[in-house]
């Protein structure tokens, strides 16, 4: 650990109504955890702030120190980029609270909470913006990367949902940023990730979403996996644009629902729902049962708040992963029995495939809009999660994880990964991701704004190097 001025943390402590913790401390265990139990990192000091003034005094702080900085929004992320060892982690717990504007339809959120507090909040208005999908994610770092969810072909991703942000820049200074102000820095926040500053507060556009969302849930072993798979791809040519589509390979959970003779076994399932009524649900759904009839199925209206927790219990804290990712334009037959060799090799019960389907709103967006990487139009991402109970679990799945993706890469859309889910630093799929215009961009905003990179534990965009001058 580095030695500290035993004044300056003085200083600091007495600036920040939520403390100051070191080792040793009792607060500063619980601290420093994240969701990603792989992740077991010690930094030097956590500053606990509540202020976007208490966060300037604590990024002073660390330049002082010459400690590196990270920042724990909801600590979800696979890559653990929110801890270093020896590190001042900006710990943002203070920022917590969701106030909605109803007749604006303006959800203010803070950029400590988790999407559980606020779907709860805008439910109560009939209203939602898209959010992941699990509800004990951060808001922060999953709306600065992009946002995937439920809602996103029918509202967008949630960047694109963003109107507005407080920001505290590394320099110190608050600003806003909206499309009226600092609007490169806006523009950037949308997609760039955690580069720019630190966002103490976000503004969301909210939609009306009144009623229950109708889920249809179908279930088919291995065996059949090939066909279902084939005819799923059929029916996701012909999708309703608002829908949700998703496509898991998994097995099967310990459900009421689910017969005995499947439990724990491999297989693959959709989870399709629409937000218009259970009859277009069932148009996207009978062509696929009459293609491949399904072992089980479970079809049920769901509020849209619980619909989000649906997998909170399949992501418990603590977990031990790691992830990848790529885009397709859809899944081929050689994909298909890539998907079943690896199937069979997985050893976390809660190790996937999952697979979301981007099109309406996603795709109809303008790509230049906002600073997001993946391409705007109708697709499939797929996910490869290593979900483990421990170490030695994620040992073996890890490498299962990077083997897959491995051998999808070649069928794979060119256009690099989703940023949120690049638990490695590879620099050369970030730039894919961007593409070299938007990359650029988002270097020359990195220089006015982080010129010295001082938030460099994310997906890092290096800032541009300064214009030489003519002699």
């Amino acid at each position: 650990m580095p030695e500290l001025d035993a004044g300056a943390l003085d200083r600091l402590s007495g600036a920040l109504g939520g403390g100051v913790h070191l080792p040793g401390s009792p607060e500063y265990e619980e601290s420093r955890e994240i969701w990603n139990g792989d992740i077991d990192r010690r930094p030097a000091v956590v500053a606990r702030c509540g202020t976007a003034d208490e966060v300037a005094a604590a990024i002073a702080f660390g330049i002082e120190a010459g400690l590196d900085i990270t920042v724990r929004g909801g600590g979800h992320g696979f890559s653990g980029h929110a801890v270093a060892d020896g590190a001042l982690m900006i710990h943002l717990t203070g920022f917590k609270d969701v106030h909605v504007d109803p007749d604006a339809r303006i959800a203010y959120v803070g950029g400590g909470c988790q999407w559980a507090e606020v779907d709860a909040a805008t439910a109560e208005h009939g209203l939602a913006v898209t959010a992941g999908v699990v509800s004990h994610t951060g808001v922060a770092g999953l709306a600065l990367g992009g946002g995937i969810g439920y809602l996103m072909n029918k509202f967008g991703l949630t960047c694109d949902n963003i109107v507005g942000a407080e920001v505290v820049t590394a320099a110190g200074e608050v600003v806003h940023a909206s499309a009226d102000e600092h609007s490169e820095l806006f523009w950037a926040l949308r997609g760039g990730g955690g580069n720019f500053g630190i966002v103490t507060q976000f503004e969301f556009q909210l939609h009306p979403l009144a009623g229950d969302a109708e889920l249809g849930l179908l279930f088919w072993p291995l065996d059949q996996g090939a066909d279902a798979l084939r005819a799923c791809r059929e029916a996701i040519r012909t999708l309703p644009e608002d829908m949700a589509f998703n496509l898991f390979g998994l097995d099967a959970p310990e459900a009421d629902f689910v017969p005995e003779m499947y439990q724990g076994k491999p297989g693959y399932m959709i989870m399709v729902i629409s937000f218009e009524g259970e009859a277009q649900l069932q148009s996207v759904l009978d062509p696929i049962r009459a293609a491949v009839a399904p072992a089980f199925e479970m079809l049920t209206p769901v509020p849209y708040p619980a619909l989000q927790q649906m997998f909170d219990a399949n992501n418990p804290w603590g977990t031990h992963g790691y992830e990848k990712a790529l885009y397709f334009e859809e899944i081929s037959d050689e994909a298909i029995e890539i998907f079943n060799k690896y199937m069979v090799t997985k050893q976390g019960f809660l190790t996937n495939i999952y697979g979301v389907v981007f099109t309406g709103a996603y795709a109809a967006a303008d790509e230049n809009d906002c600073a997001f990487g993946g391409p705007r139009k109708k697709m499939i991402q797929i996910n490869l999660s290593a979900i483990c109970r421990d170490a030695e679990e994620l040992a073996a799945d890890r490498p299962w994880v990077r083997g897959f993706w491995d051998e999808l890469l070649p069928m794979a859309d060119n256009s690099g990964s989703y940023v949120n889910y690049m638990p490695d630093v590879q620099e050369d799929r970030l730039r894919a991701a961007y593409g070299t215009e938007k990359y650029e961009r988002l270097a020359r905003i990195k220089a006015e704004y982080d010129p010295q990179n001082v938030f460099h534990h994310n997906q890092n965009i290096k800032p541009a190097p300064a214009a030489k001058e003519a002699v």
